[in-house]
């Protein structure tokens, strides 16, 4: 007679019920997560198919428009800096939290403020709510997902990209509809949701504000390296963020036809950051990713220095594919270089906040390239010369190299 099957214990059934809870809440982290990311660029995506018009209704210059892009990548660069201060005193969940919220309120203010000073302080208010929740949430995927750290990474910077694409190709069909003022204060919508569901997955998880974290690793050349990296790499993103569509525009197509392209571009950087998320762990020697992307961005903006209007869409094809690896690979490599929360939060606090501020130059740069010359064509050609000197970089990015123990107050 065969014996009777026993009865679930209480706490092996208390065990599965856990386990289940636990796995919804990390999805819903893991939804939230990349919710955030998606909110991180349309303040600055949704700029250069507008330009146009922005430039006509409010009577900026070339150079003040670059400001536009310039200011709050400067802002995200000097917040990320101070990321190890901003963990101890506001927590990261907490800081990530305000983070959102300020992004929101800047969407928001350009409904009633879109003259030129409006427009420019709201960019600055955006780039601090967006140097908040980049400084803050590595080091919270690092702590919450230690195992994942890398693919999670990878989807994080694949919202950003998302977020963009949506902005860039949806901008002038609403503006058209809607105005450009009340397109912009739009973003606030969707920037209020990750606000609310941040807060409902984060809840659970114990929050850090306080505690003895690292220091910027200063007197790290290693750290100096990944930071010029990031910055040169990041460059070329915000060049074309900013300026693709005004470069498409004077040589003869609509404002619609530019954002569609930018939106091209940002779908097609989305596809590689997924792709490069997927297959990352193949790869412990990431040099072989990164010249290639390297070569694939090069070879984007030699179409654009060389037949711009013949090879567009392969420009928006290599250039996304290059730019849009380019950024989660830089990421990841800076923390390949360190193996605790404390650590990443302050290398890539480090390697954002000075990448930043060399990123937020290239905008401004080709603003007053335009403003003096009749064509963006230089600016494209100055850039490919930062990516001769990325490929040089990159081939120092050995696997295995540590930087010091947080442990040790790197400075």
């Amino acid at each position: 007679m065969p014996s009777a099957r026993p009865a679930a214990t209480p706490s092996s059934s208390s065990s599965s019920s856990s386990s289940s809870s636990s796995s919804a809440s990390s999805a819903l982290l893991v939804a939230a997560i990349i919710l955030l990311g998606l909110n991180l660029r349309p303040i600055l995506a949704a700029i250069g198919p507008l330009l146009d018009s922005i430039q006509a209704s409010t009577g900026l210059s070339n150079a003040d428009a670059g400001l536009l892009t310039t200011v709050p990548v400067f802002a995200m660069g000097v917040c990320a800096l101070a990321g190890a201060q901003l963990q101890r005193r506001l927590g990261v969940a907490r800081g990530i939290g305000i983070g959102i919220a300020i992004i929101a309120t800047a969407c928001a203010l350009r409904w009633p403020l879109h003259g030129s000073g409006g427009l420019i302080a709201t960019a600055a208010l955006g780039g601090l709510g967006i140097a908040l929740v980049q400084a803050l949430l590595p080091a919270f995927i690092k702590r919450h997902f230690p195992a994942r750290a890398g693919q999670l990474m990878g989807f994080y910077t694949t919202g950003i990209m998302g977020g963009a694409a949506i902005a860039a190709a949806s901008a002038s069909p609403l503006a058209q509809s809607w105005g450009w003022q009340a397109l912009l204060a739009l973003w606030a919508l969707p920037a209020v949701a990750a606000g609310l569901l941040w807060r409902r997955a984060a809840a659970s998880r114990v929050d850090v504000a306080s505690g003895a974290g690292a220091s910027l690793p200063v007197g790290s050349g290693r750290a100096w390296l990944l930071m010029v990296f990031f910055g040169i790499g990041t460059g070329a993103y915000t060049l074309v963020l900013a300026w693709l569509p005004p470069f498409y525009t004077e040589l003869g197509w609509s404002a619609a036809d530019s954002g569609l392209l930018l939106g091209g571009l940002t779908l097609v950087e989305v596809l590689a950051g997924l792709v490069i998320s997927s297959v990352i762990h193949r790869f412990p020697d990431r040099r072989i990713l990164l010249l290639s992307v390297l070569l694939a961005v090069l070879g984007g903006l030699a179409c654009l220095i060389v037949a711009p209007v013949q090879l567009a869409i392969p420009a928006v094809i290599l250039l996304g594919c290059g730019i849009g690896s380019l950024f989660p690979l830089s990421l990841i490599v800076s923390m390949d270089h360190v193996r605790d929360p404390a650590g990443a939060g302050a290398l890539l606090g480090f390697v954002q906040g000075g990448g930043y501020i060399i990123a937020s130059s290239m905008p401004f740069i080709a603003g007053l390239i335009r403003q003096h010359s009749s064509s963006l064509a230089q600016a494209w050609m100055v850039m490919a010369g930062g990516v001769v000197l990325l490929l040089l970089i990159a081939v120092r990015f050995a696997p295995g190299a540590r930087l010091a123990s947080p442990a040790a107050k790197i400075a």
